[in-house]
């Protein structure tokens, strides 16, 4: 156990760092890495995706907060765009993650790396929006909000694969929207945390100690890390230069989406 827990400790440096940088919850960056881990510890083979993505939503709980605190000290976090987006992030995530447990896992990693690589090539290609192009009202926000929510419950992220390229599309600065990034995604992971637990809770051959789909070990092991590292990143955040954060964001998603890629493969 002490080996394992120590690579969760690492995994939490790197993914604290990386949430704040980017805004991204640091899900994208666990949920291949967990499921490699708990493979290694022959976990059940038909519950490894959910496990993986139960824990790391339950870890951006936590990451967010952190991260969501140093954006906003930053002047970065837009909380109008929070405001508006909030009800349907918490709806769509809640409904999402309780269709999950629903979901082969197979499935749920060819989902998951098909919709990272489309939002890699929007940063890489740094496709401009329109001058005039500006935010939907309220009611468009809920919605998007709401879709983006669905989505990123089934990927285990805080929906900044999502979210940062669609501000940044209605014209919103990059910094800002990585910064409001951070903030959405504390309701998308607390929604998506409780329907991960009630997805799993009637499951009896999951590894414990676990709340339904999350492992507590994995759990904590990243957490303690990662609250020290996400206000690293977004300090960093606040500093590069907009065209080198938007290309450096879209790196970091070709990579993990590759990474997927290459498990599925073999």
């Amino acid at each position: 156990m002490s080996w394992w827990l120590l690579t969760y400790l690492i995994l939490g440096l790197g993914s604290g760092f990386v949430a704040g940088l980017f805004g991204v919850g640091g899900g994208l960056t666990i949920v291949p890495i967990l499921l490699m881990l708990f493979q290694a510890q022959s976990f059940p083979e038909g519950q490894l995706m959910h496990l993986a993505l139960g824990t790391a939503m339950a870890t951006i709980v936590i990451t967010s907060i952190s991260s969501m605190r140093a954006h906003h000290q930053h002047g970065g976090v837009r909380w109008d765009i929070f405001r508006a987006m909030a009800p349907g992030l918490v709806a769509g995530t809640l409904i999402g993650s309780l269709f999950a447990s629903r979901i082969p896992t197979d499935t749920m990693a060819v989902v998951f790396t098909g919709i990272v690589y489309w939002a890699s090539l929007q940063m890489l290609l740094d496709i401009k929006p329109k001058p005039t192009r500006e935010l939907p009202g309220t009611s468009g926000l809920v919605s998007v909000g709401g879709l983006i929510g669905g989505v990123s419950s089934l990927v285990a992220a805080g929906g900044g694969f999502l979210s940062v390229p669609f501000m940044v599309l209605c014209n919103v600065n990059i910094r800002q929207a990585v910064g409001t990034s951070s903030a959405l995604g504390f309701p998308i992971a607390l929604a998506g945390v409780i329907g991960y637990i009630l997805g799993g809770w009637s499951i009896t051959d999951l590894p414990g100690p676990n709340l339904g789909f999350v492992y507590l070990p994995a759990f904590l092991g990243v957490v303690v890390t990662t609250i020290f590292m996400a206000p690293v990143g977004a300090k960093l955040a606040h500093r590069l230069p907009v065209k080198q954060l938007k290309r450096a964001f879209g790196v970091m998603l070709a990579l993990l989406a590759s990474k997927m890629l290459w498990n599925l493969l073999n």
